[in-house]
């Protein structure tokens, strides 16, 4: 019988160096647990009050650019849900869109992700606010790093960023329009992918700068068949700007962990060679995370999988358990694993299946 009702004990409280050990496939206690996000709903039962979601006090994550986030979850809150689940990191969100902003009819700057940019004039009618985004992130990374001294805690911190394509896709000018506009208007495109890129290495020199024990780029490139862009053109008009990216945390020493969903077999070389520590989420509609463990083992970190649809929503206690089973048994040898559902812990998913899931990683992750 699977125990899905409350939370077991479990050997090895959160510590990141748990986790930058299994970045770089180094013997560890047990496999580091760690999640980009969970929900409100989630965090609310776990910790019995309201403490937002953990990427944000406030905002909607699943709205995406479109929600004002607000402040990021209090570090006193997550240190707690970190102890009660055994998370080795916090991490919030510090800026996954660039901040492109327009003056709206009332002459206020706001965010333009209102998939409007069509052509030239419309770009340059955009402000890029860079210095308020990247003044504010370092802020909290000050703030979580205060709090943690001051509560002697071990957990890392992190910030996940760097959405290089997404914003421009799905915010700025719309996906058809995007696409269409790479063949057709690809100085244009090459010249917003460049702002968001200048914007983006500029705020990675700064949190690298704060002391982030590692750094979470995300940009999802890719559909279940792989890259969204044929490969060639991608590789020119993308690869070397998040390789920009990446360079203050290589430089650095700071491992990378780096997020996209979808099929991205055509870039994992690239990635790697770019200094890339550990993928997630290997998107289970597109990675066979086998396959994966055989191709990257010995040269990646890996992480995520675990089927937030079947079996964390629509399977039984038993089902999640026998599924983080499975992932082990193949993911763990090696050190080099970290365990992470497929997407985020939304709100959607009962709440046994989370408690049974939590409670599995323990049970199974012991070296």
């Amino acid at each position: 019988m699977v125990n899905s009702k409350t939370i077991e004990p479990f050997k090895g409280g959160p510590d990141k160096e748990r986790l930058l050990a299994a970045f770089k496939r180094k013997p560890v206690d047990r496999v580091p647990n760690f999640e980009i996000l969970y929900e409100d709903k989630h965090v609310e039962k776990l910790l019995g009050k309201y403490a937002g979601n953990t990427l944000s006090y406030g905002g909607d994550p699943a709205k995406g650019a479109d929600a004002e986030q607000g402040r990021p979850m209090f570090p006193d809150d997550y240190i707690d849900l970190c102890n009660l689940i055994g998370q080795d990191a916090i991490m919030f969100d510090g800026g996954l869109w660039t901040p492109f902003k327009r003056y709206d009819e009332k002459g206020n700057l706001v965010p333009a992700y209102n998939r409007k940019v069509k052509n030239r004039k419309d770009y340059e009618s955009l402000v890029l606010d860079s210095e308020a985004n990247i003044n504010s992130t370092v802020g909290y990374i000050r703030e979580y790093k205060e709090t943690i001294k001051r509560r002697n805690s071990k957990v890392g911190v992190s910030v996940v960023f760097g959405c290089l394509s997404q914003t421009l896709y799905e915010f700025v000018v719309g996906m058809n329009d995007f696409m269409m506009m790479v063949y057709e208007d690809r100085e244009l495109i090459e010249e917003m992918l460049e702002a968001s890129c200048v914007h983006f290495v500029n705020l990675s020199k700064a949190i690298v700068a704060e002391g982030v024990d590692f750094i979470f780029p995300a940009d999802d490139v890719a559909f279940k068949t792989g890259l969204f862009i044929p490969p060639k053109i991608f590789k020119d008009i993308w690869v070397k700007r998040m390789a920009r990216i990446f360079e203050p945390a290589v430089n650095a020493g700071i491992p990378i962990m780096f997020h996209s969903d979808g099929r991205i077999d055509d870039i994992v070389k690239d990635l790697i060679e770019m200094g890339l520590d550990c993928l997630n989420p290997m998107d289970p509609y597109s990675v066979d995370y086998r396959e994966y463990k055989k191709r990257y083992g010995d040269r990646l970190c890996l992480s995520g999988n675990v089927d937030i649809e079947f079996p964390l929503s629509k399977g039984t206690p038993e089902d999640v358990d026998a599924d983080v089973k499975e992932h082990m048994d193949v993911l763990k040898p090696g050190y080099g694993y970290v365990a992470t559902v497929s997407h985020s812990v939304v709100n959607y998913i009962n709440f046994e299946n989370v408690i049974a899931y939590i409670n599995a990683i323990h049970k199974y992750g012991i070296y």
